[in-house]
């Protein structure tokens, strides 16, 4: 199964892309999107083009975003709520299921605790995935939230063949 991982960010969206083969990992690819211009539908129009390049050319068979919280500043959450969109509709154009993680989820499945910082969640991706460059902090985000759809796609399986 070849997942791609989306971190919403209406600036930079990260992405990740991985085949996971029963428990075994491997890195595709992965990236960031940087939105273009300074009007809102531009950005958001080039995040989508951008991320759709992405899906045409790595052709994943699920795909997993992470969830937005809300903070104080309202406008922002309602910005990064519409690139969250983005992430969510370029999958779903290519008939892909979306799983959504909250950040908590995330962390705890590739750290191992729900409150990781970031450096510790690029530190486990790099030890899940050895040997990979990655793009940038959105980038690590984006891989550690396709190694925990992985991980949870796979645990329902599991269950399923040790009833059997």
């Amino acid at each position: 199964m070849r997942v791609v991982g989306i971190d919403p960010g209406l600036r930079n969206l990260g992405w990740g892309v991985i085949d996971a083969e029963g428990s075994r990992l491997t890195h595709v690819a992965n990236g960031i999107c940087h939105s273009d211009g300074t009007d809102l539908a531009v950005r958001l129009l080039s995040l989508y083009r951008q991320l759709n390049e992405v899906l045409a050319r790595y052709a994943p068979d699920a795909a997993a975003v992470e969830l937005t919280f809300v903070n104080k500043d309202g406008a922002g959450t309602l910005k990064l709520g519409q690139a969250r969109g983005i992430a969510l509709l370029v999958p779903a154009q290519f008939g892909l299921a979306v799983g959504e993680y909250a950040p908590n989820t995330v962390k705890k499945t590739v750290v191992g605790v729900g409150h990781a910082q970031k450096v510790q969640v690029a530190h486990m991706v790099r030890i899940q995935l050895p040997g990979i460059e990655i793009a940038g902090p959105d980038a690590a985000d984006a891989l550690a939230i396709a190694i925990c759809h992985a991980h949870h796609v796979r645990a329902p399986a599991a269950l399923r063949e040790v009833g059997t």
